[in-house]
């Protein structure tokens, strides 16, 4: 049973302020979250497509959304309707499902330009969320819009940062979540030195509730130096402040771009947070808390409730902003537990228990992962919990301007934020992944507001010795930390996955198949979109017929040599001119393959396959 159960029986006891969406999301007719459901699962109960008849699928209808730039997330469907969303320019389309499609309202806001080019990886946006006859948008220039969901006027908008014109480098590229009466969303920025935190905000109206930083003291953190525990432990006194050198912290990184979860039954909501800045680690000695850290905090007042850090000082870039799936009852060691499972982007997938945050698993899901040879599991131990960094791999051993070669996984990780799915048939995850390695030089950097805060050149490229593509699709058992299939990708698979009663995944490729396996991973269906998939495949049921969408459009940090035009030599110039600086390849061949933080050269290939696009595409099966 996934936390979906639990969130049905807590209703009855609960006069939550958005009782609408909790009906919503509890119809698999709809996809009224961005993420499925507040488990993460990305499970549908429809089954009318199923492993015997998906061969058959066929092409509906599609809808181009007119941008050309990665198109991350996922359509919302709520009811007649479809909300379609767009990478920068962020535009909001609701389409009425009873009329072919037709447009009932377009949302286009009025951003400034200077925006674009602080947005590390790409101009993606991962999706609005629904609630309280709202739709939530959560613009590139950090304003969180909410529209009226009829009409797409706007309702009220509140600025989640600094500044909105660029000229501090924010942005904002995640899923909001609604949660009972309050807008959850974070911030993006690490590779500028932008310190993270979540915030919530009142659906009614807009007006901030709380604010949780990822860095910095205990008053502005939320957290309770003798309540709030890691592995069991306070964490005592201003952890978010101690553990960095002088006031590194202010700069710190650590934000908060990818999914989150929430169990009503503990009323907490768990997500991730990432890189510390810079991303020279012999800059910043000591932990860097609560950078690379998954956080579980009360939904009402923000408190954290417990944390743990993945990826203590992290010299790899190794974010932690993956999604928390959580999933009840999960049978460990002979005993049931409520967990939370994390696939981390340094390669390692966890299972912790989502009540005390206690470590249950933590095993690689690739087994080519090389930095660590494992995170210590002994409670005694002073090792607790964390990787045991193998010197040859360590960014910091080997020192500044020194080429760290062949580190496992590369920087984008064994998992970036593409959803992995859960299915309670199977009590196996769904994973897309990446199989890439890395050569990684950290060089000295300083810090000015709004400028990069990198501090690193990186090269990517296949792992090596292995089956010569660049990803794959897997099923884990996240009970033993094993991997019970693998199917390989010739590119990273940088889609999210959908899991569904029908016996059926699937996911997308970045060449631009969408491809649906059975839960053996046997390939039943694949049809090529018009653009590279990094978008999150759903499924929803109007007219008593099922559907499956998805958005081409390659892009995001693999694809931003296609989608931000580094493939040719002045566009990577100008690139790393802009980042790097001084420290700037000269060499052309160079300066290409380091590009776009060392994608550019990894993924050249995917040029002959795909080109730039922005479509909608619904399949179903034959009338």
């Amino acid at each position: 049973m996934t936390a979906v159960g639990v969130l049905m029986a807590a209703l009855a006891g609960n006069a939550f302020a958005n009782d609408e969406l909790m009906k919503l999301s509890s119809d698999p007719k709809n996809w009224a979250m961005p993420t499925g459901d507040y488990a993460n699962t990305r499970y549908s109960k429809l089954n009318q497509i199923n492993k015997d008849n998906v061969k058959n699928l066929q092409v509906k209808w599609t809808f181009s959304t007119g941008v050309l730039r990665g198109h991350e997330g996922g359509p919302l469907v709520i009811g007649d309707v479809m909300y379609v969303h767009t990478p920068f320019p962020n535009t909001v389309y609701a389409l009425d499902l009873k009329n072919d499609g037709k447009i009932l309202w377009k949302y286009e806001p009025k951003q400034d330009a200077n925006v674009i080019p602080i947005m590390c990886c790409d101009t993606v946006n991962r999706g609005p969320a629904y609630g309280d006859g709202k739709i939530i948008l959560y613009q590139a220039d950090t304003m969180v819009t909410a529209l009226d969901a009829k009409t797409g006027k706007v309702a009220w908008q509140a600025q989640n940062g600094e500044k909105i014109d660029g000229s501090l480098s924010e942005s904002g590229t995640s899923a909001p979540m609604i949660v009972k009466d309050k807008v959850i969303v974070g911030i993006s920025g690490a590779e500028f030195g932008v310190r993270g935190h979540v915030t919530a905000y009142n659906l009614s109206d807009g007006k901030r509730v709380w604010r949780a930083y990822s860095t910095g003291p205990d008053s502005e953190t939320l957290i309770d130096p003798e309540k709030t525990t890691h592995l069991g432990k306070p964490v005592g006194k201003d952890s978010g402040m101690n553990t960095w050198e002088g006031e590194q912290w202010k700069t710190g990184g650590g934000t908060t771009w990818g999914w989150y979860s929430y169990d009503p039954k503990l009323n907490l909501i768990y997500y991730g947070t990432g890189n510390p800045s810079t991303w020279n680690p012999n800059q910043r000695p000591g932990d860097n808390r609560w950078s690379m850290t998954l956080m579980a905090r009360d939904v009402d007042t923000g408190q954290a409730k417990w944390l743990y850090q993945m990826t203590p000082h992290d010299e790899w870039d190794f974010d932690g902003v993956n999604e928390n799936i959580l999933v009840d009852g999960m049978e460990i060691n002979g005993q049931p537990r409520d967990v939370v499972v994390h696939f981390d982007r340094n390669g390692f997938g966890y299972t912790l228990d989502r009540a005390t945050g206690e470590l249950l698993v933590a095993k690689k899901y690739d087994p080519t992962v090389n930095w660590a040879t494992e995170v210590v599991m002994d409670p005694k131990s002073e090792q607790y919990g964390r990787p045991q960094v193998v010197n040859e791999y360590s960014t910091e051993y080997n020192g500044e301007d020194v080429n760290t070669k062949g580190v496992c996984p590369a920087a984008l990780g064994t998992k970036d934020q593409q959803p992995a799915a859960y299915s309670p048939k199977t009590k196996l995850f769904y994973v897309p992944t990446n199989h890439v390695c890395m050569d990684y030089e950290p060089y000295k950097v300083s810090y000015t507001a709004g400028q990069p805060y990198v501090g690193a050149t990186v090269n990517m490229y296949p792992t090596p010795k292995s089956h010569g593509g660049m990803g794959n699709f897997i099923a884990w058992d996240a009970a033993k930390g094993e991997i019970v299939w693998s199917k390989p990708e010739q590119f990273s698979v940088w889609s999210g996955a959908l899991a569904t009663e029908g016996d059926v995944i699937f996911y997308g490729t970045l060449e631009g198949y969408i491809k649906a396996v059975d839960t053996a991973g046997n390939e039943l269906y694949k049809f090529k979109t018009p653009s590279g998939i990094i978008g999150n495949i759903n499924t929803f049921e109007h007219d008593g017929k099922q559907y499956i969408a998805v958005l081409s459009g390659v892009g995001g940090w693999a694809g931003i040599g296609l989608a931000g035009g580094l493939l040719g030599a002045e566009g990577a110039a100008a690139w790393q001119q802009a980042v790097a600086g001084e420290k700037a390849p000269t060499e052309e061949s160079q300066s290409i393959a380091t590009a776009g933080l060392g994608a550019v050269g990894g993924y050249a290939a995917l040029a002959n396959y795909t080109t730039l696009g922005g479509q909608l595409t619904v399949f179903g099966l034959p009338d």
